[in-house]
């Protein structure tokens, strides 16, 4: 069979096995061994056994299973609470309002958690409350928390940072650096959508409720200060080079608990429940990890990547045709699967196609995190959507039609990406 059929039918097989509901991380091994037994003369099942395990071995990903029991903890207590109510007195006088405590939470929250759902589900706990108590429109609302939750993704400590490193074999410190100022840039890319968004709607905007003063505004930030010592804790050790990722990550779990102890808000239901949460994502995650690692090895030996990779450079693509044909080609693939399932999948085949394009792998690592942000709010598979569908009870199509600007404004942020490279490069040039 020539490449164009091998591959044709490793696809098909593939998203047979994903329409019929076999779990993705067995689709992948189910597809490895597909190909491994009908295109390659190693055995299938001594291959499969070796990739599991050293897949499933990596010291760096200890760091992924703690950095998702940090967001556990932090869900199930008052932290979030107290982050609000240190954030919206300094929002009340921007065009918007209280509208920018769904960006600038999910911001800070993201600086904590890694993971975009629990950035999501965590703001919208305690914003959209609030926000549809004090009469604020519910499509702006719901629309800008589903594009800034994506920022779960970008701002370090971010688990898909933590897969493309592991995956790509680049250091997760220096991608944790490169992530900062694209995540800036793109949450005051999406503050100053609302804030045009709110001066073109000043009558929907809600009047403030009272008027604070400088000192008494000082006063209400001293609940930012749990989640301030936190990033600072998590993030200081791993820039000043004192900890690892995966350090970090340990010492993240024992602050968040310590400051949940010392809020009261610590007991042993929300320690159970978020070690058990923690658990079971994990555990799907591996999963996944193991079976696209199968996977990528099967598409090795039967030569695909490297055909792929000559094929297109034969057609000749300039460096900037190829990075808009692979942002197009993740957010399509985004309709179909998750964002870890996307990288773990794709990088056997993308990296040498990347590296012989002369693209920076540390540049290409935030790249591929805004378009796999960009995943997240596409339906049917974008996590953020469902997340907010069973938050909201709306229908996961109204949800993607007002989340649609803050898709565009990601895309707006590749183009950055590719114009100003700096953007992401600057950072980890210092280290």
């Amino acid at each position: 069979m020539n490449d164009f059929a091998v591959t044709t039918l490793l696809i098909v097989s593939l998203f047979l096995l994903l329409g019929s509901g076999v779990w993705i991380g067995l689709t992948l091994a189910g597809v490895a061994w597909i190909g491994m037994q009908l295109f390659s003369s190693r055995p299938a099942g001594d291959a499969m056994a070796v990739t599991v395990w050293g897949s499933a071995s990596s010291w760096t990903l200890t760091a992924l299973p703690l950095f998702i029991w940090m967001g556990e903890i932090l869900f199930r207590t008052k932290l979030s609470e107290s982050m609000f109510r240190g954030l919206a007195p300094w929002v009340s006088r921007l065009p918007g309002r209280l509208l920018h405590t769904n960006v600038i939470g999910c911001t800070i929250f993201a600086a904590v958690s890694g993971s975009s759902a629990a950035t999501c589900a965590t703001i919208g706990k305690m914003t959209l409350p609030e926000l549809g108590r004090r009469g604020y429109p519910e499509e702006i609302t719901i629309g800008s928390l589903a594009g800034a939750g994506t920022l779960g993704l970008l701002i370090p400590p971010s688990i898909i940072m933590i897969v493309y490193g592991v995956t790509a074999d680049v250091s997760i410190a220096r991608l944790f650096v490169a992530g900062i100022l694209p995540g800036i840039v793109l949450a005051s890319l999406f503050s100053g959508y609302l804030a045009i968004w709110a001066l073109l709607n000043k009558q929907r905007i809600p009047v403030p409720e009272n008027v604070m003063t400088f000192m008494e505004k000082v006063h209400e930030s001293r609940h930012l200060i749990p989640v301030v010592l936190l990033i600072a804790a998590v993030l200081g050790s791993i820039y000043s080079g004192v900890a690892t990722a995966t350090e970090a990550a340990a010492v993240g779990v024992v602050g968040s608990l310590a400051l949940s102890a010392v809020q009261r808000s610590l007991n042993w239901a929300t320690f159970r429940d978020s070690l058990l949460g923690a658990t079971r994502l994990y555990c799907m995650i591996a999963l996944i990890l193991s079976g696209a690692a199968f996977l990528t090895l099967a598409m090795g030996y039967i030569g695909l990547p490297r055909h792929l990779a000559e094929w297109v450079r034969s057609l000749g693509l300039s460096p900037f045709m190829l990075m808009v044909a692979l942002a197009m080609f993740y957010v399509i693939l985004g309709c179909f699967l998750d964002g870890i399932s996307m990288v773990v999948l794709t990088m056997g085949v993308i990296l040498p196609t990347v590296q012989s394009a002369g693209f920076d792998l540390i540049w290409f690592g935030i790249f591929l995190v805004v378009v796999v942000e960009m995943a997240q709010i596409t339906p049917p598979v974008g996590f953020n959507l469902f997340v907010l569908q069973g938050m909201t009870g709306k229908e996961i199509t109204w949800i993607a039609r007002v989340t649609l600007p803050f898709f565009l404004l990601m895309c707006l942020m590749v183009l950055l990406l590719w114009f100003i490279p700096q953007i992401a490069t600057w950072l980890p040039s210092k280290m």
